[in-house]
């Protein structure tokens, strides 16, 4: 699912024009990374949360040449699942995949 068919869908059931949803949608994304770029957690309660992780410094290979790189410590952006969306997920995917009635 891409972005514009998120906008589709969720203008499709507000009564919002694409170009209305697509600013709010917009608004959410911008949100989540300014508040990622200040170090802030957003939990979004029966959905996930988003957090940074801290990656710490390392030696790496350069696949091609075999070359030893140093890779600094950095952050990285790390959604975590609810457990509420984990279950909803899982349940729904295993009664696709496993029909119980033969």
């Amino acid at each position: 699912m891409t972005k514009a068919d998120i906008v589709d869908h969720i203008a499709s059931g507000t009564g919002l024009t694409k170009v209305e949803t697509e600013a709010v949608v917009d608004g959410f994304i911008q949100t989540v990374i300014e508040a990622l770029k200040d170090g802030k957690n957003i939990e979004i309660r029966g959905f996930g949360s988003f957090k940074t992780k801290k990656r710490k410094g390392r030696i790496a290979r350069n696949p091609r040449t075999g070359a030893q790189v140093q890779v600094d410590e950095h952050f990285v952006p790390f959604f975590k699942v609810s457990k509420e969306l984990k279950g909803v997920v899982n349940d729904n995917l295993k009664k696709k995949q496993f029909p119980t009635s033969l």
